[in-house]
């Protein structure tokens, strides 16, 4: 019973921190210097305050998302989003799948997202939902789908066929969706503009009769990695998540040169306004893992990874342990770390495949 309360605590203030109006910006918020430290938040004051309880971990949740949006630009909250008007554009089975190459439409901008959709056998029972997201491919959607590029990264396959509706969108300017990154077009950086597609693709899972609406995942490699944590810290429907991958802390990322972030596709910001120093920039991995807290996440992390330094997770991981306890979900934060390079070999998958059964599957 008290590990229910906690998690019914945890949703109400998770969508407080979404719902959180524009204006919460840097000139409202403390600033922390010390982002792997998450045993203390800022008041009102300016003094550092211990977080004893739930309640003290949503303040500092809350400075650490309005600090993530002064990068990534604020997180769109219409009052009324757009309808999403999806299109069937091909339908073909796959094995005792059907496979839906779909588009829909997430905001005002009239570029529509494509997407592959899987389905179960039809009458099935509403199964859980797995939002799949690429990695850095020019064929987007189409490597998870398993149509093209590496076949170890064919996991809204794989996972279709383990029983779970899933959805691979591309990521914008990927596969068939065309993107610019004006800024005119009302987003201060890609990223902000994948979790908001991210969100409405949540929006669209939800609206299918085959899908359980309260057990929806999401997982991804690399781009997909990061690009699902950073959904998942905004949005509370995501109810499991695997990053493989995915992410280091800022500092050890290629030791602290931080260019790779910066490209019109990420966070643009993290040049111009933060000097591509991770000093500087007011947020870091240690927080947006603690973050998912209570909420099952599991680090794939491989130990050869010459993109994400492995250190850097196994550092995150030990920061956000203590809200995960806070929150009485100790065990629902997990990682591995293979030995393996930058990829996701069978046996690696199937730990976090098994992950999600264990979590998703009734």
């Amino acid at each position: 019973m008290v590990i229910r309360l906690q998690h019914d605590w945890w949703c109400c203030a998770l969508w407080l921190c979404v719902l959180l109006p524009n204006a919460v910006i840097a000139d409202d918020v403390p600033v922390y210097a010390e982002h792997q430290n998450l045993s203390y938040f800022v008041d009102v004051s300016g003094q550092k305050q211990p977080i004893n309880t739930p309640a003290d971990w949503a303040k500092r949740r809350e400075h650490i998302a309005a600090w993530m949006q002064t990068v990534m630009g604020p997180l769109p909250k219409p009052e009324k989003p757009v309808p999403l008007n999806v299109k069937v554009e091909e339908e073909v089975a796959v094995g005792e799948l059907t496979r839906k190459k779909i588009s829909y439409q997430t905001d005002s901008i009239e570029r529509r997202v494509k997407a592959f959709l899987f389905l179960p056998k039809v009458g099935q029972a509403s199964q859980p939902a797995i939002l799949c997201l690429h990695q850095t491919t020019n064929i987007g959607k189409s490597e998870p789908a398993g149509q093209g590029g590496n076949p170890n990264l064919h996991y809204a396959l794989h996972l279709a066929q383990r029983g779970y509706v899933t959805l691979a969108p591309d990521y914008p300017s990927f596969g068939d969706y065309p993107f610019d990154f004006a800024p005119a077009h009302g987003y201060t950086s890609g990223s902000m503009k994948a979790i908001y597609d991210n969100i409405r693709a949540v929006d669209l899972l939800q609206s299918l009769p085959d899908v359980d609406k309260d057990r929806i995942g999401c997982i991804g490699h690399s781009l997909g990695g990061h690009n699902t944590m950073f959904t998942a810290f905004f949005e509370p429907r995501i109810k499991c998540l695997v990053s493989n991958c995915g992410f280091t802390r800022f500092h050890k990322y290629y030791g602290g040169a931080l260019k790779g972030w910066t490209s019109s596709r990420y966070m643009p910001l993290i040049d111009s306004r933060h000097h591509n120093s991770p000093d500087e920039v007011p947020f870091d991995f240690p927080e947006i893992v603690a973050g998912f807290a209570p909420r099952p996440f599991l680090a794939s992390s491989p130990i050869g990874d010459s993109n994400f330094e492995v250190s850097g997770v196994k550092d995150s991981i030990a920061s956000a342990k203590p809200i995960y306890e806070l929150l009485g979900a100790a065990d629902n934060l997990q990682a591995n770390y293979p030995n393996c390079a930058h990829d996701f070999p069978e046996d690696v998958r199937k730990v976090a495949y098994e992950f999600f059964d264990k979590h998703l599957k009734k």
